[in-house]
């Protein structure tokens, strides 16, 4: 199937062998006669579903057994509530804020806790990170609060910090919405992590939570119980009806990262090789050029979501049209941050970025 190439920050590009199968399977999923949508959450045809969701995700992420994985919806924004009011305790919680989205993390935790700015990028436009080391951590937090990928600014966490070493025993708690099963994850340094499934694991709909187990059981009274972590694990995320047609969705794209292979890798390992390598291409190409520009510091930039910028702003929307017209799609900034902005997901192949990259070269070249 030959499609335009969908660089959108999310919803975004989800892989074709996804979508084909889906629409293959939509009226009768394997034979029972109904669609997935049209399923009982609680029939074997979606149990099966689920079980399978969860199973092929703790294989693709190697989460350890004492981390529940949770079914969940409301996006990233609702965990911005949803995760102080179950880990808070209506106390202290130390926050790193690296761009847009913990920003509104930081912002919504003031209703149900004490959010303290730990540290911030703020000073110079969220285009670079601090430090660990320079970190203000409190005595008497209950969690760490940090954004691993800033889909807005690209941003991103490469490295996850070692609390204990920082001498903290808080738990980390990170939201990955815009790169989970991009890359590995060190576990071992990690509470919780929380996003929406929009952006490289399925339709909007969806959010996933992984929790450590020691952590559930927490939540404040104010909490709705389709919303304690607790309550939810311990039912096996059926507490409520769960979004089912997205994880349907979530768990082919499971299945299609599972036979991902890439240079003797395969799985998440392969599409992190295949990730950095779309990212080197499109960086390499903006710092080479004289007419487009990236903002972001080169040892935390996003392999995600880059945005850039041409120095000549008044040339946009040429840039936009040209860019539709080939095939090229939702390249348009934020509009907090302006400019363009290429989000290289898992789906997007590396020829959509070599067809990125030759059409800004022509167009660089109409504007000599």
């Amino acid at each position: 199937m030959n499609r335009p190439y969908n660089f959108s920050a999310g919803p975004a590009a989800m892989p074709a062998e996804v979508l084909q199968q889906a629409a293959e399977e939509m009226l009768d999923w394997q034979g029972s006669g109904i669609g997935v949508m049209e399923m009982s959450h609680r029939g074997k045809e979606f149990m099966s579903i689920i079980a399978a969701a969860e199973s092929d995700l703790r294989e693709l992420l190697a989460v350890p057994a004492h981390f529940r994985i949770l079914f969940m919806q409301g996006g990233g924004l609702a965990e911005n509530a949803i995760v102080p009011m179950n880990l808070s305790r209506g106390g202290v919680i130390d926050f790193v804020v690296t761009g847009g989205w913990s920003q509104k993390s930081f912002k919504e935790a003031c209703k149900y806790g004490q959010p303290h700015l730990a540290a911030s990028n703020e000073a110079d436009g969220h285009t670079s990170l601090p430090a660990p080391s320079s970190w203000q951590l409190s005595a008497n937090a209950q969690y760490v609060h940090l954004c691993s990928n800033e889909t807005i600014h690209g941003v991103e966490v490469h490295a996850l910090p070692d609390l204990k070493a920082l001498g903290s025993d808080l738990p980390l708690v990170i939201d990955f919405s815009s790169h989970v099963a991009s890359r590995s994850l060190d576990w071992s340094r990690v509470g919780l992590a929380f996003g929406g499934a929009q952006k490289n694991l399925g339709p909007a709909g969806l959010t996933l939570v992984v929790v450590r187990e020691d952590l559930l059981g927490h939540a404040l009274s104010i909490c709705p119980s389709a919303f304690d972590y607790k309550t939810v694990a311990d039912n096996s995320s059926m507490y409520n009806t769960p979004p089912t047609y997205a994880i349907y969705m979530a768990g082919l794209t499971f299945q299609w990262l599972k036979r991902q292979r890439e240079g003797g890798l395969s799985g998440v390992a392969a599409i992190e090789h295949r990730n950095m390598a779309k990212a080197r291409r499109l960086y390499e190409f903006i710092d080479g050029s004289q007419l487009y520009l990236n903002k972001v510091a080169k040892e935390c930039r996003s392999r995600m979501n880059i945005p850039f910028f041409l120095r000549d702003e008044s040339r946009n929307e040429a840039f936009l049209a040209g860019a539709k017209a080939r095939g090229l799609l939702q390249l348009k900034g934020h509009k907090s941050v302006g400019g363009m902005r290429a989000s290289l997901y898992n789906a997007m192949p590396l020829a959509g970025v070599d067809a990125l990259v030759a059409y800004m070269g022509e167009f660089e070249q109409t504007q000599a």
